[in-house]
């Protein structure tokens, strides 16, 4: 796979998404989704790849945001089309059957952050700073950040960020629950790596399997989601790795799973 404004480097089971736009602070443009829209597709299919880091070249930014001189023209339609686009990418990121990590190193602001957010986990630099700064442009954000954004602090939290466009830091984003852990900037992609590669270890069917029941439950009533997680869980014992992984439990022996 050729990219312009992507770099992808596949290791040991984990591939390294890294978007390559530094001049522009990997500021998200039409081309660049739809490059990562391709990217995921192809990281689905692709049996080799266990688990999936996506991170941002440079030192200053993860992603900035959406691409404001591409959007200052646009028209209506236009910008429901480009914010559709970007809803895609985000949703082909969050429904991958391959857990997602993103290490963010700088800035993660408006389509940046709503990126981060698309991701199973978070990993911030201590130079990280997160927000939904849409606001003092006079639009709103347009990837579904007004969605995921109270999903992960809350409502009130959420609602704090996007109408006041203020930026947090790294250790605000950790104390309200934003990212998972926070790092210097020298650790976080090694950081990123050890936990893809503790990830990866896992019989991939259960973490796909786990991660689909997390993602459906929580957009279903208590009742629907507890039954859907015991169907998920009934599925994973038409599987290789349940078996194996059972057997090496009373075995007293790390497993090999097959993921089948």
């Amino acid at each position: 796979m050729e990219f312009d404004n992507l770099l992808l480097d596949k290791k040991d089971g984990i591939a390294v998404v890294t978007i390559n736009r530094a001049k522009a602070l990997n500021a998200l443009n039409e081309a660049t989704l739809g490059e990562l829209l391709g990217c995921f597709e192809a990281l689905e299919s692709d049996a080799e790849v266990r688990a999936v880091i996506l991170t941002g070249a440079g030192e200053k930014a993860f992603v900035a945001g959406a691409d404001i001189a591409a959007m200052q023209s646009m028209e209506a339609v236009a910008a429901r089309d480009f914010a559709l686009l970007g809803q895609q990418v985000m949703n082909r990121i969050e429904h991958l059957a391959k857990p997602v990590i993103a290490a963010v190193n700088g800035f993660a602001l408006g389509g940046g952050c709503e990126l981060a957010m698309a991701c199973d986990l978070r990993l911030a630099s201590e130079n990280a700073r997160f927000g939904q700064p849409e606001v003092n442009l006079g639009v709103i954000p347009g990837f579904a950040g007004t969605q995921r954004l109270p999903r992960l602090v809350g409502k009130g939290r959420a609602k704090e960020l996007l109408f006041t466009g203020d930026l947090i830091d790294a250790a605000e984003a950790w104390r309200i629950g934003l990212v998972n852990r926070v790092l210097p900037a020298a650790e976080l992609l090694g950081a990123a790596r050890k936990l893809a590669a503790k990830i990866a270890d896992k019989g991939l069917v259960a973490i796909g399997l786990c991660k689909d029941a997390v993602n459906t439950g929580l957009e279903m009533e208590s009742d629907k989601a507890c039954r859907y997680e015991a169907d998920q869980f009934a599925l994973c014992f038409a599987t290789a790795d349940q078996k194996e992984g059972m057997s090496a439990f009373l075995e007293k022996r790390p497993a090999r799973f097959q993921d089948r």
